[in-house]
């Protein structure tokens, strides 16, 4: 019975979220209501579980003086500090207001770290844009060709380059071109295989063929 109540549980509530996204009226619409409550509070707890578990990887870390320990030490500070700024030092206001040293701490700490962290990001997309735009085949090279267009298109020198060509077949009216068809067909076609995707998991798992989230074997 440990494995079948949450099994039927995960079917009622998934077979009544499609019956209801189809059949919007009482008495479903209410039961959705209140599924959506216990998601809120089911995801406060999985919050705070979120935070116990940071702190039990971080702590067993730097109890032994594993690899990058003292990065956990300042894992553990900053989250602790951040707690406290929210909870302590809000001013009688949400925390998340203006004015806050909440909203302080975010926009002049965790805004620029996080930016930093996309700007390495760039390091990383150009080695993989070095590996996957090499000419080895007739995809590869569309690709590359692609590329190049879109770099020129979306920069100065683009224009500079290709500026005595008529309108319509400059680079950056090519590199248009090629985001608003090409690219446009390309991303909605990934995006149908994902929506497949997800479709096809969440039937796995309403009909409990899926079961790897209840754990074990």
């Amino acid at each position: 019975m440990r494995r079948e109540v949450p099994l039927i549980i995960t079917a009622a509530c998934g077979f009544i979220f499609i019956i209801q996204f189809f059949i919007p009226h009482p008495p479903l619409n209410r039961i959705q209501d209140v599924f959506n409550d216990w998601v809120n509070i089911i995801a406060g707890f999985a919050i705070v579980l979120g935070i116990l578990n940071l702190l039990r990887v971080n702590l067993n870390k730097m109890s032994k003086k594993s690899k990058g320990w003292p990065y956990a030490l300042f894992t553990i500070l900053g989250l602790l500090a951040y707690v406290v700024i929210g909870l302590a030092f809000s001013g009688g206001r949400s925390f998340q207001n203006p004015g806050t040293a909440f909203y302080w701490v975010y926009i002049n700490l965790f805004f620029p770290l996080n930016s930093t962290m996309f700007a390495l990001l760039a390091f990383f997309v150009a080695s993989a844009s070095y590996r996957a735009f090499r000419a080895r085949n007739k995809e590869a090279t569309l690709l590359l060709i692609a590329a190049t267009i879109l770099m020129l298109g979306r920069v100065p020198l683009g224009e500079y380059l290709s500026g005595w060509l008529p309108s319509g077949w400059r680079l950056a009216d090519l590199s248009d071109w090629i985001m608003d068809f090409p690219q446009t067909a390309g991303q909605r076609a990934i995006m149908m295989g994902i929506a497949l995707g997800i479709i096809s998991t969440s039937l796995r798992i309403i009909l409990g063929i899926e079961r790897t989230y209840l754990g074990g074997d």
